[in-house]
């Protein structure tokens, strides 16, 4: 047997305990290792950047006890270990994922070491593809569309506010519809795609929290999600936000990337979850879109309405308006993801103009159809340290991959998605499939 640290390409010859103690996972390869070690540090200064890890418990071990490595070092580090992708990584997809990390995880290394890095900047390194404004226009068709479905007249806000208060979930009852959901996106999934063997999810609710929905991965096929009630939960939002984070969304995404590529592969670099890197990009816009496999278009109107009566909504004691309320969701689901999109425009506002945050507060609710509290708490993740580039991947993310899936027949649209559950794309690899013939 080859002694892993005489041959670089070496690696997988064993199973090592992994954190937590009760699992194994592969041995990793020495430049896997070291890519491991490098975010586990990096997370030291950016705390959060690790996502998720389920990886060897020695790699995590090192990293806990070892003294700080300065910022300047691990990006040196990083750039070190991709120089060497090419001699220790035969495969190519391996390693042009793995070489898109290391440039993200260099970038967040130079930013901590006070590298003035511009913003725009920053988020092309970060997400493997430059991001941009979107077209004002786009905003206000979105706006005229909610204008022919909306009662009433005047600013959209209030009437928006109004509509979704018909759907108002009481706190003590958010658990149960959300494992229904689960429950039954969980069923849909299982007639489109491969749910790995013993895989699991459960939800929790918390408060205080900058998002309204997170999922955490914990290995093992097992993820916990958590739905925050810092605002008023609304059954629309929250079916979206169960399929996003469960299935066939971020848990089945991370339960099948364990079987498929670490059990089976023995690419244990997926044992590491990140933020702000392209995996980041491909994982939301792969969520979002899976709303998509889990509620189908034609299906929606009805399991609205279906799910009225079952939890006794308010909008459920007058027949006539449940079913108004079911035909035009729809439509008022697909502008406000259109307006999701504002986000970006806000922290390019924010980050790159140099505009108040008053003043962008003001934009997300008058150009983005936003409550006040709403606007505050999409601020808040726009100007979190860690969060701050994050905005941009729901939109870029979901509008990259559905043009990949569009270029296929609908019959091919599952086994498509089935490659993003499995395969360690990239985006610029998404790209390349969309532009064969560009250099």
């Amino acid at each position: 047997m080859d002694d892993p640290a005489a041959n670089p390409k070496a690696g997988g010859l064993g199973m090592t305990p992994a954190v937590g103690g009760t699992r194994q996972v592969p041995i990793p390869e020495p430049i896997i290792r070291d890519y491991l070690l490098l975010a586990l540090r990096l997370d030291q200064h950016r705390p959060g950047l690790v996502d998720g890890y389920y990886g060897p418990a020695d790699i995590k071990a090192q990293a806990d006890m070892e003294a700080l490595r300065p910022p300047a070092h691990l990006a040196d580090d990083a750039v070190g270990i991709r120089e060497r992708l090419p001699a220790e990584i035969d495969d190519l997809p391996r390693r042009e994922f793995l070489r898109a990390q290391l440039v993200a995880l260099e970038a967040q290394a130079r930013i901590s070491a006070g590298a003035p890095i511009p913003y725009e900047e920053l988020v092309g390194l970060y997400f493997d593809m430059p991001m941009r404004r979107v077209d004002e226009a786009l905003f206000r068709s979105a706006l005229s569309d909610l204008d022919a479905v909306l009662p009433g007249a005047g600013p959209h806000e209030p009437r928006l506010e109004a509509w979704d208060r018909q759907f108002t979930i009481e706190p003590d009852r958010v658990q149960i519809v959300a494992d229904h959901l689960a429950e039954r996106f969980r069923a849909r999934a299982a007639e489109l795609f491969d749910l790995p063997d013993g895989e699991a999810a459960r939800i929790n609710l918390v408060r205080n929290r900058p998002w309204s929905g997170y999922h955490w991965y914990e290995g093992g096929r097992r993820s916990r999600v958590e739905l925050n009630l810092d605002l008023p939960v609304r059954l629309p939002a929250l079916m979206h936000t169960v399929a996003h984070e469960t299935y066939p969304g971020h848990h089945l995404e991370a339960a099948t990337k364990e079987a498929r590529l670490v059990d089976a592969g023995r690419r244990t670099e997926h044992t590491l979850l990140s933020i702000n890197t392209p995996e980041c990009l491909l994982r939301e816009g792969l969520a979002d879109l899976g709303y998509g496999f889990a509620v189908p278009p034609a299906d929606e109107s009805a399991l609205i309405e279906e799910m009225i009566r079952r939890f006794d909504l308010p909008v459920a004691r007058d027949p006539v308006a449940m079913r108004a309320v079911g035909a035009a969701q729809p439509v008022i689901r697909q502008a406000r993801a259109v307006l999701r999109g504002i986000s970006g425009n806000a922290a390019l506002m924010r980050h790159v103009d140099g505009r108040s945050h008053e003043d962008v507060a003001d934009y997300l609710v008058t150009a983005g159809a936003r409550t006040p509290a709403a606007a505050e708490k999409q601020l808040e993740f726009i100007e979190h340290p860690l969060w701050r580039t994050y905005v941009f991947v729901y939109r870029e993310g979901e509008a990259l991959l559905d043009r990949w899936l569009k270029r296929l027949a609908d019959t091919e649209h599952p086994s498509q998605f089935a490659r993003l559950l499995a395969e360690p794309l990239t985006p610029s690899a998404i790209q390349a499939e969309l532009d064969p013939l560009k250099p």
